[in-house]
This record gives structure tokens, C-alpha cells and sequence, in this order.
């Protein structure tokens, strides 16, 4: 019986995170990581375009385990322990490829264009981390909420990787503080908001004001043109 592409793909993401554990990622080549996957090459390209691309691959498997795993349990509780909650259920799911990762974020963190694309796969995990814990990622100041979370997280990443111990007290203290400075600056961005509703409103009427004259100015210029222009007689 044929192998299902969805555990071939895990099998490359398990033997990613496997060699990536005992090597420098930039020694890994996708070679190895296929011999050691049992697949062909062949195989790897048609699932996977890099190694960059499995990690984004492990990144939507722990998604979906934080996402299984997400009950109504904490729908009363502030919208700080819910995503406190998901994101420490996030690093427990974590918590087997934690020497990979620790040997990953070494080795990436002075290549900018790894980072940026880390930074998009983080975006988009976030968004789903956010939904879980019922916090809404749309409207004026969404943008600001899901950038602020993959802060949050990353932020906490670094002290998780350094972070030995079972309880994960010194990953739980920095993940609260980070929280709460990002609800502070959530909050300043949503005053900021309301206190400046009323200067938006008189901007967006100057705005229609001057789109009302333009098209005032221009039927009026369309008028003259037809009078000098002798071709408007026929």
C-alpha cells in the first residue's frame, strides 16, 4: 500500500527537526533530509520547495494540534489569559523539537530574508492563535493586534528555548509580561482612535467637499469645451 503525501510530509518534517537537532541548519542539505525522510527526491520537491518550506510545514502542524485541542473552557476569562492559554499550549506542542529549534534560531538569526519569511509563517499561525482565543483580527486596528502577537511570541520564544525547566515558570512570567505590555499599547492605539474619531469625520468631509467641486469645476470646463470646439455643433 502506497504511503498517503500526508505522512510523507510528516516524515520530512520529523526528519528535518531530527537533523536540524545534531547540525547546523545550513549543513543540512535537502539530500539528507530526504534519504533520512525515505523519500525520494523526487518526492521531497513535490511536497516541499525548500527546507524553509518544511518548517512552515511544522508551523501548520502545531497549529493544528494548539487548534484540536482549543475547548469554550476560558470563553468568560480576559482575552489575556485566553491567548495566554493558547500560546503556552502552543510551546507544550512544541516542546520535541524544542533542541531543533534552539540550533535553528542560532543559526538563522543574522539572515535577514530567513527572518522575514519566518516572520510571514508567524503572521499567519498568529492569526489562528488569535481566533482560538476569540480575538478578532479585523477592523482598523487588526493589523496592529496580529503584528503585536507574533512580538509576543517570539519574544517568549527566546526565553522558552533557554527555559529547562518542566514548570516553563520563567517561559509562563515572561509570556504574562509580554501580554501585558501589548494590552497597554492595544489600549493606547484604541484611545487614540476614539479621541481622534471627530478630526477623521472632519477630514472626510473636507475630502467630499473638495471631490464635489472638482467634479463641479470639471462639468463646468466640459461645458465651455463643447462651446469652442466647433465639432460639438455636428
Amino acid at each position: 500500500m502506497a504511503e498517503a503525501p500526508t505522512d510523507k510530509r510528516k516524515a520530512i518534517v520529523e526528519a528535518l527537526m531530527d537533523l536540524a537537532s545534531r547540525r547546523a541548519w545550513h549543513e543540512i542539505e535537502i539530500t539528507d533530509v530526504a534519504k533520512a525522510a525515505n523519500v525520494s527526491l523526487a518526492e521531497f520537491r513535490d511536497l516541499f520547495p525548500s527546507k524553509g518550506a518544511v518548517l512552515g510545514a511544522l508551523s501548520r502542524q502545531i497549529d493544528r494540534q494548539v487548534l484540536e485541542g482549543t475547548s469554550d473552557d476560558l470563553a468568560g476569562e480576559p482575552a489575556r489569559e485566553r491567548i495566554f492559554d493558547v500560546l503556552m499550549r502552543r510551546f507544550d506542542a512544541l516542546q520535541p523539537y524544542k533542541p531543533a529549534l534552539r540550533r535553528i534560531s542560532q543559526d538563522l538569526r543574522y539572515e535577514p530574508m530567513s527572518l522575514a519569511a519566518l516572520n510571514q509563517v508567524s503572521l499567519n499561525s498568529q492569526r489562528f492563535m488569535l481566533a482560538a482565543a476569540g480575538i478578532d483580527t479585523e477592523g482598523p486596528l487588526g493589523a496592529l493586534k496580529l503584528q503585536g502577537a507574533v512580538l509576543v511570541y517570539a519574544n517568549t520564544m527566546r526565553t522558552w528555548l533557554d527555559d529547562d525547566d518542566p514548570a516553563q515558570a520563567k517561559t509562563m512570567a515572561r509570556l504574562d509580561r509580554e501580554l501585558r505590555r501589548a494590552e497597554r499599547i492595544i489600549e493606547g492605539a484604541e484611545d487614540l482612535r476614539r479621541l481622534s474619531a471627530p478630526l477623521r469625520a472632519v477630514g472626510r468631509a473636507l475630502m467630499q467637499g473638495r471631490g464635489s467641486s472638482r467634479r463641479e469645476k470639471r462639468r463646468s470646463d466640459e461645458g465651455n469645451g463643447d462651446r469652442d470646439n466647433p465639432a460639438a455643433a455636428i
